[in-house]
């Protein structure tokens, strides 16, 4: 388990301050899948530091085992696909066409951008074709504030992307094909209200731009990788660990992503979510040995009731309204 910064409560603790029980899985429902670190783009606050300088991809036997687990394990409703920009691997294409094959829903966290990269031309046709649930990064509805977090004409190419969705239906009222937008905070602050910010982009998007989108989610920037060492640098870490510390919300915890959610790294190891993953915390031995990967377990229908490995970060999803990728908790 992985240790906290000096000064900071074990999550554990404050948990049990609270009156809540030690964080333990449910039936998994989501199977969330980084499929490599390779990025057209390196944001400021990216957690996964990738890159377009990065390497590592997942392989085809990789996502063969991954679909031979979910046949095994019947609660799964959700693949959720993240990266790195995920449409860059491969493997990417068929495994959408392997989970919307088998039922299932899938959501792909796209970074907008990456739909105009060579040999890219043709993805925002094969996402509505395949009614793939596209999360969107969009920190914002200003250009400063987008270029700045994720660089120069980022923002230009964002609403490019999002006009090119909405032409193949993305975010119209009927048409089944779900937009969600993203919004992280620009620096060490908690996310404002969800319903409210939601509103102001909806409107902004809206008159200045003619797009359209269902819903936007709100995140937490968390203390770890990329974002962790600006907060050092500029010597905030520990303002901002006391800010989520002393914003912790029990409310939240019932809803935390990681219960029911299962986070499969780009090289098969098993985590039980991806903020974890990038703190390279595996999930607990009960759930599935020591060093756990797709290639070790046999299913994920036995995990529940098993721990969840946490650490200091977790403070990042129970501050304020809560933070999960499906945006604030409540």
């Amino acid at each position: 388990m992985q240790a906290s910064p000096p000064s900071v409560p074990a999550f554990e603790a404050v948990l049990a301050d609270h009156g809540c029980p030690p964080l333990r899985r449910i039936a998994l429902e989501t199977v969330q899948i980084n499929v490599g670190k390779r990025c057209n783009q390196a944001c400021h606050h990216c957690h996964v530091d990738a890159g377009p300088k990065r390497t590592e991809v997942m392989t085809a036997a990789t996502v063969d085992r991954i679909f031979a687990l979910i046949e095994r394990t019947p609660s799964v409703r959700t693949v959720d696909i993240t990266g790195g920009a995920p449409e860059l691997n491969p493997e990417f294409r068929r495994l959408v066409r392997e989970a919307r094959g088998r039922g299932l829903h899938v959501m792909d966290r796209c970074n907008l951008t990456v739909l105009f990269e060579p040999g890219q031309e043709d993805t925002a046709q094969f996402l509505a074709d395949h009614e793939v649930e596209i999360v969107a990064s969009l920190p914002c509805y200003t250009a400063d504030n987008v270029d700045r977090q994720r660089g120069k004409g980022v923002f230009d190419r964002s609403m490019e992307a999002l006009r090119l969705l909405n032409r193949f239906g993305y975010g119209n009222p009927g048409s089944g094909l779900r937009l969600d937008l993203v919004y992280n905070p620009g620096g060490p602050a908690l996310p404002p209200a969800q319903d409210s910010l939601e509103a102001r982009y909806k409107a902004e998007l809206a008159q200045h731009f003619g797009i359209v989108f269902d819903r936007l989610f709100t995140i937490t920037n968390m203390p770890i990788s990329r974002f962790a060492h600006a907060l050092e640098r500029d010597g905030r870490y520990a303002e901002y660990m006391a800010l989520l510390v002393n914003h912790f919300n029990p409310a939240t915890v019932a809803g935390l992503m990681c219960r029911a959610l299962v986070s499969v790294g780009w090289d098969g190891r098993l985590y039980d979510c991806d903020f974890n993953q990038m703190l390279d915390l595996p999930v607990p031995p009960a759930a599935a040995g020591a060093n756990p990967t797709v290639f070790t377990v046999d299913s994920f229908a036995d995990w529940t009731s098993v721990p969840v490995a946490v650490g200091a970060h977790c403070f990042g999803c129970t501050a304020g309204a809560g933070s999960s990728c499906g945006g604030a908790l409540g």
